[in-house]
C-alpha cells in the first residue's frame, strides 16, 4: 500500500498548512499561536478531546476509535530555532531571527494529516492520543510533558515519532533498535588565576595555560578511559579569554559537549572530566570551578516497536526503501523522556536533497507529508487493529 489516497487528497491543503506554520514560528515553550493554530485544524477534524496548556503551549488531542482498547501517542514537536531565514521562499518566516530550520512545521503537518484522517475513518480500537510538544530544541518540552503526568492522563501504551531527514532519498525510513540517539551532557570550566603584564608571567598564575592543559587531558578520556567499542563524543566548542595582547588574564573559560549511548559510560565520563579539571587545577596552582550539566538521555527505541514500526513504513514505501538497521547518530532529542516512560520508537523520514537541518538555507519539502502522514495512519490502524 503506498500514500493513502484520501491523505493525497488533501496534500495540498497541508503544504497550507505548512507554509502558515512556516511562516509563523515560535522559540521553546511559548508555542501558543502554534498551539492554536494546531487546536483549530483538529477542532475542525472532529476530534474528540483537546486539552490544552500542558508544558504551558503543548497539548493533547484524543481520537475515539470504535470499541475497547489502549491509547496510542504519536507526536510531533512545534518550535523553531533562533535563527534568520535565507530561504527566500514565498512562506518565509515573518519573524526576525526566527525560522523553522528543523522542519517542526513539517512534522506538525503530518501529524495533522494523520489525524484529519482518523478522524474521518476511524477504522482503529481503543484511542488516538496526539501529542504536539514545545521546546524540543531547548528547555526539553518532551520531559516536561512526562513530568506532568500525560502518560498516565491519558493511558498511553505506546509512543512514535517522525523527524524529517536531509539528503536522505525522499520518502524513505532509517530507524535501529536499541540506542539511536545519544544523550548530551554540557561542561562548563572557569578557571582563575591571577593576572599580570604578559611581560612577567613569572608574576602571574596564567588560566589560559592551566585550560589549554585540561582541554586537552580530557580528549584523551575517549581514547584511554573507554573501551574502543563505545561511542563516544567529547567537543570543546568554546574557549574564552584575555583582553590584550599583552595582559595575562585572570580567567579563561572553556565549555563542552558530551555525546554518550550508555548510562554506566555516561557516568564514567564525567567522573574521569571532575578529576581532570580538579587535577590539573592543583598541578597548575589554580582555581577550577566545573558545572557539569546532564541534558537530555539517549533516545532508546524499544526494538518490538522498531521491527512493528518498519514493518508499517515498508507498507507504505516498499521493502527497498526503509533501512530498519540503520547506525545510530550522536545528535540528541527529547524524545528521548518519553521513551523512557513508554515503549515505542523513533524513525527517521527522507526529504531528498537540500540544505541541512538548522541551517538558515533549510526548507521542510512538502512532498514528505503525505507520506509521514500516511505512516502515522496505518501504524494506529495496524497497533489497534478493528476485531
Amino acid at each position: 500500500m503506498p500514500v493513502l489516497n484520501r491523505i493525497a487528497d488533501f496534500a495540498p491543503e497541508m503544504a497550507k498548512w505548512r507554509h502558515h506554520l512556516h511562516s509563523q514560528p515560535e522559540l521553546e515553550f511559548d508555542c501558543h499561536a502554534t498551539a492554536a493554530f494546531v487546536a483549530d485544524q483538529l477542532r475542525a477534524f472532529g476530534v474528540d478531546e483537546i486539552h490544552q496548556g500542558i508544558a504551558q503551549s503543548g497539548l493533547v488531542a484524543i481520537i475515539n476509535g470504535q470499541g475497547a482498547g489502549p491509547t496510542l501517542g504519536l507526536r510531533a514537536d512545534m518550535d523553531a530555532l533562533p535563527i534568520s531565514e535565507m530561504t527566500g521562499a514565498a512562506h518565509a518566516s515573518t519573524k526576525t531571527g526566527v525560522m523553522h530550520a528543523c522542519g517542526h512545521d513539517g512534522h506538525m503537518v503530518m501529524l495533522l494529516g494523520a489525524a484529519k484522517y482518523l478522524a474521518e475513518t476511524r477504522r482503529f480500537a481503543g484511542r488516538v492520543a496526539l501529542i504536539f510538544q514545545p521546546a524540543e530544541e531547548e528547555g526539553g518540552g518532551g520531559e516536561v510533558m512526562v513530568r506532568e503526568g500525560i502518560m498516565d492522563r491519558f493511558d498511553i501504551s505506546q509512543v512514535y515519532a517522525l523527524h524529517n531527514a536531509p539528503n536522505l532519498d525522499l520518502g524513505h525510513f532509517i530507524t535501529t533498535p536499541g540506542p539511536i540517539m545519544a544523550a548530551v551532557d554540557t561542561a562548563y570550566v572557569t578557571v582563575t588565576g591571577r593576572g599580570g603584564h604578559g611581560a612577567n608571567p613569572h608574576e602571574c598564575i596564567d588560566p589560559i595555560v592551566a585550560a589549554i592543559a585540561m582541554i586537552s587531558a580530557v580528549q584523551t578520556i575517549v581514547s584511554r578511559n573507554i573501551y574502543a567499542l563505545q561511542d563516544v563524543v567529547i567537543s570543546v566548542t568554546q574557549i574564552h579569554a584575555g583582553t590584550a595582547s599583552n595582559i595575562i588574564p585572570d580567567q579563561a573559560t572553556f565549555c563542552a559537549t558530551i555525546r554518550t549511548f550508555d548510562k554506566d559510560v555516561q557516568a564514567q565520563v564525567q567522573k574521569r572530566f571532575e578529576e581532570i579539571v580538579a587535577g590539573h587545577a592543583a598541578a597548575y596552582g589554580v582555581q577550577a570551578e566545573l558545572i557539569y550539566e546532564l541534558g537530555y538521555p539517549a533516545t532508546i527505541n524499544q526494538p518490538e516497536c522498531t521491527d512493528f514500526a518498519a514493518d508499517v513504513a515498508r507498507e507504505i514505501v516498499g521493502e527497498a526503501a526503509v533501512d530498519a538497521r540503520a547506525p545510530r547518530e550522536m545528535g540528541a532529542e527529547d524524545f528521548s523522556y518519553m521513551l523512557e516512560a513508554r515503549p515505542g520508537a523513533y524513525l527517521f523520514i527522507g526529504q531528498g536533497p537540500g540544505a541541512g537541518l538548522h541551517h538558515a538555507a533549510y526548507d521542510f519539502n512538502d512532498d514528505v507529508a503525505p507520506i509521514g502522514a500516511s505512516f502515522f495512519a496505518r501504524l494506529a490502524e495496524r497497533a489497534q487493529p478493528l476485531p
